[in-house]
């Protein structure tokens, strides 16, 4: 398979970022299960055994290795290795069906005071914490972003000044091995530039953030490490991990903050709005992946029957 890494610099319609995610996938899913075969023993049957016992252990991962491996035995058949593809006769994978999980009201309220209490503890050695992290979870909260496009956020993308105050989702960070993290210009994909309005909530922790920002440069970060760079998503991930595990909280994800606006935002004004917020082209992403679903029936059903039944028992 090292041949299509190869080739993989050619292939001008990928993007940088895209063909290394996608020479990545090659070497730690793909080629460990084929690396001893040769292109004509790869057929059908091994490709949907490979994936199907990969899907088992990961979805996602079975998903991004059906990605890498049509192309790399796709491009075979043009170089003429192998009269055909495969992965053209490979069964489907099935995602398992799951309910997105978003927070309720109170679990909030308990991440809110989780934070606080880290952020307010007393410090017998080191930096006392800046107020990031409980800033970073309010922006989280406020607009629904992932965490990449929070983090990407800059002085010049926020308007807080207008009647309607907001914030211009334009950029994600981007952290590959071997480079330094950097700011993309664009969010996971340019058709998902959008400018969100703030709740009241969120305008008050970017203001606290301000007026600890050194820098009036308007393309500077408003999140950034001690020496004004990009945090890493892993980082911040890893770190709100640590409190919330100190606080006996689990599964406390950014991911999971964009999920729970999203359903609010569905509860309350329906599904396109909530598609709209997550910078979704196709409204079926957001209610399939983001939106957590009520198993409660519209309760006028009770009324319904109690109309004609009622008076029997």
């Amino acid at each position: 398979m090292d041949y299509w890494l190869e080739d993989m610099e050619v292939e001008d319609r990928l993007s940088r970022t895209t063909r290394l995610l996608h020479e990545r996938n090659m070497r730690t899913l793909v080629v460990p299960a084929f690396a001893e075969l040769t292109l004509r023993e790869i057929g059908v049957a091994r490709c949907d055994y490979f994936l199907k016992q990969l899907a088992k252990q990961s979805y996602n991962r079975a998903r991004q290795a059906r990605v890498v491996l049509r192309l790399a035995l796709g491009l075979a058949v043009r170089h003429e290795a192998i009269p055909r593809n495969p992965m053209d006769h490979v069964s489907r994978l099935r995602r398992p069906a799951r309910n997105p999980d978003a927070f309720e009201d109170s679990e909030v309220a308990l991440i809110r005071e989780a934070v606080r209490a880290w952020e307010e503890r007393p410090i017998v050695a080191g930096p006392r914490p800046d107020g990031q992290l409980g800033q970073i979870v309010e922006v989280l909260l406020g607009t629904s972003a992932r965490i990449g496009e929070v983090l990407a956020i800059r002085i010049r993308d926020l308007d807080l000044r207008s009647t309607i105050p907001t914030v211009k989702i334009a950029g994600t960070i981007i952290s590959l091995k071997g480079e330094p993290t950097h700011r993309q210009d664009h969010p996971k994909t340019s058709r998902s530039v959008r400018k969100i309005a703030l709740p009241a909530f969120a305008v008050k922790a970017i203001k606290a953030r301000l007026r600890k920002r050194l820098s009036i440069d308007p393309e500077v970060l408003l999140f950034s490490n001690r020496n004004g760079g990009a945090l890493t998503t892993n980082n911040v991930r890893r770190r709100l991990r640590d409190v919330m595990e100190q606080a006996g909280l689990t599964g406390v994800t950014p991911h999971r903050f964009r999920r729970t606006g999203a359903t609010a935002i569905n509860d309350a004004g329906g599904i396109n709005l909530a598609a709209e917020l997550l910078g979704h082209t196709d409204p079926r992403i957001t209610a399939q992946h983001y939106i957590m679903r009520d198993d409660l029936v519209n309760p006028t059903t009770a009324r319904m029957l109690e109309e004609p039944y009622g008076g029997t028992a």
